[in-house]
């Protein structure tokens, strides 16, 4: 995760970048560059889910073990 800035003379831009994955050999592969608006939701999100995740684990389980 990276922050991007392009100096446009009329207007910055700023971004916020994510390397999403690689290709095989290392090569840089996907990645995503959001607003800052967009990156507060997307985290929003993936801790909404990761809650989910760790409330479906601790429901599901077996009797007498904890995490």
């Amino acid at each position: 995760m990276r922050r991007l800035r392009l100096a446009v003379a009329e207007r910055p831009i700023s971004r916020v970048t994510l390397d999403v994955g690689q290709y095989p050999g290392g090569e840089s592969g996907v990645w995503a560059a959001l607003t800052a608006a967009e990156a507060r939701d997307l985290a929003g999100l993936l801790l909404l889910h990761a809650r989910q995740v760790e409330r479906d684990a601790e429901t599901s389980a077996p009797s007498g073990v904890t995490s």
